[in-house]
């Protein structure tokens, strides 16, 4: 009998997430649990792993952390887990889950998905022409090359429940595609079902950064309630006709409001409209999200349309090294004098590399933590009494990294006054990871549930060429002949942002309708362009998304190649919304008043 609802519990958003997720939604009572623990470093991080020990490359934690105290409970609750954990290896992952079942005399089912690691095909794949997605680049060298994973959708974790599965654990599926599988099963969604499957989609990409959407990361901090060492992570009630639900278990901190989950919405999508996954191509642009009562949020209005033909692909490869040193100064003049002795620093190792024939510096990077170094052109010019000198550098070899970390040492008696922060020892070199990403018709992937062909795969699907959406018309100045003050974005909005790959994604949401306008206006892409322009190399794409009051940026190559490829401080983007946050808004004098 099928269900007119069910209850899902985000309980990890990344490898490393806190396990006192898994007991807090247990209490609060779910049908299932929903583990995301993959980023692209990720892959490569596990990759390294299994290629040191053939039984590893799955996320240990989730079977050691997660499950092993809480096994007992799930299953005399009979909640479903499901879950990417497998990394590189969810065979590994799932034989580690089948002997702590049976130490633990329990009767579960666990059911795994594999066929999205194509490293094996590797030669191939380089031989074949295939370019970089976005940059045009040629495919790596395969000795260098540590992961290939396509992102593979919900048809198969459905198609593992209703086969009885108890736990289902995938490789590098999307991570949106474990709530979705637990829709399609519960609700009996068809592959053609585009607006409902876009709603599942939506209500994991809501709950797939855990308390993300429970108050983590938001513009108004200071409004969540209780503590964040006590943060509920998110529960999804999610009805078969496409309605969600958000909230949290009781008596725990955090908050759910319209402002967390809008931003969590606008969280890393691109174009709102051609939001691209392996089982459909969503529009959340006029989606909505109600308040119903304290800590409890209903979204609805996402549109589907038919999924392309391609898996999306990434792939990790080595590409020399990189190292990153942090030291403080302080006193007057502290900023001034970190920059003199990093100058220094690096004329000393780069004349070092030249005596010794290495090769110069593929690329490096100072920034002064503290200083505003982030601000770029809006940092102010006085200068500031502490700060931390952040030096980094990349090399094709570790000695050239090494020889850096070297010459920090050897300035540390000829530096100007102030220095300190030596504790700990030298940092050692490490990899630099670069990320891969292109296209493969889905006939190039056979993806198996337990060793067996996935029957009712989502490209099966009958395809016409995918129209591009209406975009909505855009927000236009009221008539005022009043006078006008500005007023700091922040004020008006509510930001979010983080990245994918070299982009990085900044999400607004107004806080009322009527000051849309008014952001729209002061904030176009040459707006944006002019306030990254110290990061950015690429264009500004701006989307509207009149459901929520939200305008969302996507900023290309301005994270330094993002990931371990990076050597800024947030490689990730993470605090590009708080940039942003900051940027004056002309506003009708009588409105600035009322603020």
């Amino acid at each position: 009998m099928l269900k007119k609802s069910i209850r899902i519990g985000g309980a990890s958003g990344f490898w490393g997430d806190s396990p006192m997720s898994t007991p807090q939604l247990l209490g609060a009572g779910v049908d299932y649990l929903v583990y995301d623990y993959l980023a692209e470093i990720t892959m490569s991080i596990l990759a390294r792993a299994r290629a040191k020990d053939p039984t590893m490359g799955y996320a240990t934690d989730f079977v050691s952390e997660v499950l092993k105290p809480n096994l007992q409970q799930i299953a005399d609750k009979g909640v479903k887990v499901l879950s990417n954990a497998g990394g590189v290896n969810p065979e590994a992952c799932a034989d580690a889950i089948r002997a702590l079942i049976k130490k633990q005399r329990l009767s579960l089912s666990v059911s795994v998905i594999t066929g999205d690691d194509l490293l094996s095909d590797v030669n191939a794949l380089a031989g074949s022409g295939v370019r970089e997605m976005f940059s045009g680049d040629a495919f790596p060298n395969p000795d260098d090359t540590l992961s290939i994973n396509a992102y593979i959708g919900a048809f198969p974790v459905a198609q593992a429940l209703s086969r009885g599965a108890d736990i289902v654990i995938t490789g590098r599926s999307v991570d949106s595609a474990v709530t979705l599988g637990a829709c399609i099963h519960a609700f009996n969604w068809a592959e053609t079902d585009f607006d409902l499957l876009a709603a599942g989609s939506l209500a994991g990409h809501l709950i797939e950064c855990g308390p993300q959407a429970t108050g983590g990361n938001y513009t108004d901090w200071r409004e969540v309630e209780y503590g964040l060492e006590t943060i509920g992570y998110p529960i999804a009630n999610v009805c078969e006709n496409g309605k969600i639900t958000l909230s949290k278990p009781e008596n725990t901190g955090g908050l759910v409001s319209v402002g967390t989950v809008a931003e969590q919405m606008l969280y890393e999508i691109g174009d709102p409209q051609n939001y691209v996954l392996p089982d459909v191509v969503c529009d959340f642009s006029n989606v909505e999200i109600v308040r119903q009562d304290t800590d409890l949020i209903d979204i609805f209005g996402a549109k589907g349309r038919a999924p392309t033909g391609t898996f999306k692909v990434c792939a990790t490869y080595q590409d020399g090294y990189r190292g990153t040193m942090v030291m403080n100064f302080y006193g007057l003049e502290a900023a001034a004098k970190a920059r003199a002795f990093a100058a220094a620093t690096f004329k000393r190792a780069e004349a070092r590399l030249r005596e010794s024939n290495f090769g110069d510096y593929t690329e490096t990077n100072i920034e002064l933590l503290g200083a505003e170094s982030q601000y770029g052109a809006y940092a102010k010019n006085s200068d500031v009494r502490e700060v931390a000198l952040k030096m980094a550098c990349k090399h094709p070899s570790d000695m050239g990294v090494s020889l850096l970390f070297k010459e920090v040492t050897g300035l540390g008696l000829a530096t100007p006054p102030g220095l300190s922060g030596f504790g700990g020892g030298r940092p050692r070199p490490s990899p630099v990871v670069r990320l891969f990403s292109f296209l493969l018709s889905k006939e190039s992937v056979s993806i198996l549930v337990d060793g067996r062909c996935d029957s009712k795969k989502s490209d099966s699907v009958t395809r016409k060429k995918s129209q591009e959406p209406e975009r909505p018309e855009t927000p236009v100045l009221p008539e005022y002949s009043g006078e006008f003050s500005y007023v700091p974005l922040l004020k008006l909005a509510w930001g979010r942002s983080g990245d994918k790959g070299d982009k990085a994604n900044i999400g607004i949401i107004a806080r009322k309708p009527e000051y849309l306008p008014y952001i729209w206006a002061a904030l176009s892409c040459e707006a944006v362009r002019s306030r990254f322009s110290h990061f950015l190399k690429g264009d500004v794409e701006r989307f509207y998304l009149p459901g929520t009051n939200a305008i969302n940026f996507l900023l290309h190559e301005v994270l330094g190649g993002g990931g371990v490829a990076s050597l800024r401080a947030d490689p990730q983007g993470k605090g590009y919304a708080q940039l942003l946050l900051g940027a004056p808004i002309s506003v009708p004098a009588e409105l600035a008043r009322s603020l």
